[in-house]
């Protein structure tokens, strides 16, 4: 029997036991949760279902990019100095894992690259350009988006409560997201085929926010949609833990963890003092200033009814900035050490 069949149903079953308790996120957190559960403590090799995290992102995507409009980008684009300088100061929050990394004996490439706060596969592929442990890359990036996951949306909802609604029930044309669905699959292909980075949701997002702002829609996923894209992305993400991994280098867990919980410290002082000095909704701001991936934030924001545009521009700005400054920094920093 093939090893993904179980995964499904286990993380179904996370994910219905978390709505029951209200969890932020249930089909998420649950799901990743019961499927690392069952790895770990049942031993049980589940596997990732074939596609299942990429069907995930295309949904999650599209379903981003519906909460863009005209006056929301018009919003986003008069704030655009505050956004710079706010994936600006989360990337620059790396510095506090290069440091506790450093200190503890690791070399410079892993350090460097295990600290980037986003990219988890580019990291892993930057990282073994240049030298860097591979697996401990991995390991870092898996900790952190497992921290972020598991805590933020709880603590979010716990310290800062629900803000005001933001955007009503939409209503649900087919013929619209059927056109976003598909232009976003085409898109994602094409992204994939030439190695762009998160492909199976950046595409769709810019499809769907591109149709969104062109054409003034106010529309809606239908009623169970993001349910299922959760449940998809977070069953394949507890694939990535075992005991094994747990197991191995407890030291290391343990500085990574730490430094992601320093470096979200950090993002939460930099967005609160942002937040004064622009006006901009300090919610909002914390949480797109976050460590972590663009779906797993902006389906919190969406849930949290905060500015799901504002966060996902954080988001995919921090991500542009690591992507294109990672390797040539470090490389900088690699030749004035040697010199």
């Amino acid at each position: 029997m093939p090893k993904w069949l179980l995964t499904p149903l286990v993380g179904a079953a996370g994910g219905a036991l978390a709505s029951l308790v209200g969890w932020p996120l249930p089909w998420m957190v649950g799901s990743l949760l019961a499927v690392i559960a069952v790895r770990c403590i049942a031993n049980r090799p589940l596997a990732e279902i074939p596609g299942g995290r990429k069907c995930g992102q295309w949904i999650v995507g599209v379903g981003i990019g519906l909460h863009f409009t005209p006056a929301v980008v018009e919003q986003v684009l008069a704030n655009s100095a505050v956004i710079l300088v706010g994936a600006l100061a989360t990337t620059l929050s790396s510095l506090i894992g290069i440091r506790l990394m450093l200190r503890s004996g690791e070399d410079r490439a892993t350090a460097f690259f295990a600290s980037m706060p986003g990219g988890a596969s580019e990291m892993v592929n930057l990282g073994s350009r240049n030298g860097a442990v591979t697996s401990r890359v991995a390991a870092a990036q898996s900790l952190r988006l497992l921290l972020v996951v598991l805590s933020v949306p709880a603590l979010f909802q716990l310290f800062l409560g629900t803000g005001p609604a933001l955007h009503q029930a939409a209503p649900v044309d087919g013929t619209w997201l059927g056109l976003a669905l598909a232009g976003g699959a085409a898109l994602a292909l094409l992204m994939q085929r030439y190695h762009q980075p998160n492909p199976w949701l950046i595409g769709p997002l810019l499809v769907s926010a591109v149709l969104c702002v062109g054409f003034d829609l106010r529309l809606g996923l239908p009623d169970g949609a993001s349910e299922l894209g959760q449940w998809l992305i977070g069953s394949a993400l507890g694939c990535h833990f075992d005991r094994a991994f747990f197991r191995r280098a407890p030291s290391f867990i343990a500085r990574t963890l730490l430094a992601t919980a320093l470096g979200m410290a950090f993002a939460a002082l930099a967005a609160e003092l942002l937040g004064w000095l622009d006006g901009l909704d300090h919610r909002s701001l914390m949480l797109g200033m976050m460590p972590g991936g663009i779906a797993e934030l902006s389906l919190t924001a969406e849930a949290l009814q905060l500015s799901v545009p504002l966060v996902t521009a954080l988001q995919v700005l921090r991500l542009l900035l690591v992507l294109f400054l990672a390797e040539p920094v470090f490389r900088r920093w690699q030749l004035k050490a040697e010199n």
